[in-house]
């Protein structure tokens, strides 16, 4: 396991409190989604690892060969690469809990995570996933809180194939939150609500905060 395999930026924060890792989506960077974390809980620590996989120079956290053709063998080789870099920070951190927040891409990298070791997050924001695939959960998700964001006409991830993950999540036992909007592939202010409502359980007192450096 290596801290070190992704570039990152790390955000400090309360000692053995929360961890969130912040996965975005293609084309973003290892900062892209510090705004959100500090928004959806102020004072967390985050780790936010940049995408190695270059596509006509975007980054991205594993190679397709189309929209919605992910090279599966690929994917599996990423996801195990991550799922190393975060049980290493998690060694390291030691958090009350592991919490993981990604946008479209960086949803798609989380789920697999998600897929790969049930065991590694507490909870998961999937905003705006796309799994075209059957997933297999090497595993148990029974009591994983996870909260999907989707647009209704969202032309990238089509709502059929967000309705059956949030079906296959729960048939493997997870408790899955689903929120809506009725626009396409961005972010909206009633999905950032939904988030904050999500987060509640893990927000952090203000006082006697301890910042680790």
């Amino acid at each position: 396991m290596s801290k070190d395999s992704y570039i990152f930026t790390e955000l400090p924060g309360k000692k053995n409190g929360p961890e969130l890792f912040l996965f975005h989506g293609t084309g973003g960077n290892e900062n892209q989604m510090l705004g959100l974390a500090l928004d959806l809980l102020p004072g967390v620590a985050a780790i936010s690892p940049r995408g190695d996989v270059s596509e006509y120079g975007a980054a991205r956290f594993f190679r397709r060969t189309g929209e919605g053709v992910y090279d599966m063998a690929d994917l599996a080789a990423r996801t195990a690469k991550m799922a190393n870099f975060v049980k290493a920070h998690v060694a390291d951190a030691k958090p009350s809990s592991v919490i993981g927040i990604g946008f479209s891409n960086g949803a798609n990298i989380l789920a697999s995570l998600l897929f790969a070791e049930p065991d590694l997050f507490d909870a998961a924001i999937l905003m705006h996933p796309l799994i075209p695939f059957e997933p297999e959960v090497k595993g148990s998700l029974a009591g994983k809180r996870i909260l999907i964001t989707a647009g209704r006409r969202d032309p990238i991830c089509p709502p059929e194939l967000t309705t059956r993950l949030d079906s296959y999540l729960r048939a493997n036992g997870a408790s899955v939150t689903l929120e809506w909007h009725e626009g396409g592939h961005e972010m909206r202010q009633n999905e950032l609500v939904a988030a904050r409502d999500f987060l509640a359980p893990y927000k952090l007192e203000k006082a006697g905060q301890e910042v680790r450096t």
